[in-house]
């Protein structure tokens, strides 16, 4: 199970670096034809169709991946000076809290991005851009990385909770 685990985050990963890659090419793309049309004037003008649009929904599709890999190798943004003051099993604790707390949110929040990708399902709701596309389309990878976060944050309690200490790693530097 943990090796399974491990692997779903890391994938998880590769689709928000992926998709960091892919705003960079759209958006390169976009600039050069900019550039383009300067230089040639109004006949060599051009626009990708709502590439801002899928720049956007790029964008949230690595925010919302990149969530339980972040969390999985201590690259979370957390605040340490409190923490680190603090010996062992007291750390531990405030830990366990934290992990269940956060289990907690994003289980309630997952649950609702789930029931608002249902309803634009449900209703057809459709982007306002030049290409239209399915709302539930990127809500999809929302529910996807809060559900793989939820899942990420109740591993790492489980963890915690076996190993009797902290264990969730800072790979930040202070």
């Amino acid at each position: 199970m943990r090796l399974l685990l491990d692997r779903l985050y890391q994938i998880a990963g590769g689709i928000a670096a992926v998709s960091i890659l892919g705003i960079c090419l759209v958006v390169s793309a976009q600039v050069v034809l900019n550039i383009l049309a300067r230089l040639g004037g109004p006949g060599l003008s051009f626009t990708i169709p709502s590439y801002a649009d899928f720049a956007g929904y790029m964008l949230s599709t690595a925010s919302f991946m990149a969530l339980a890999y972040t969390l999985r190798n201590g690259s979370h943004i957390r605040v340490n000076l409190f923490v680190q003051k603090l010996s062992d099993r007291p750390k531990w604790i405030v830990e366990l809290v934290v992990l269940a707390l956060g289990g907690a949110i994003t289980g309630y929040a997952t649950w609702y991005a789930v029931a608002l990708m249902v309803e634009s399902i449900e209703y057809g709701d459709m982007s306002t851009g030049i290409i239209a596309i399915p709302l539930w389309m990127p809500q999809t990878a929302m529910v996807a990385g809060l559900g793989l976060l939820t899942i990420a944050l109740i591993d790492t309690l489980i963890e915690a909770l076996i190993a009797r200490a902290p264990v969730l790693i800072d790979s930040g530097s202070e």
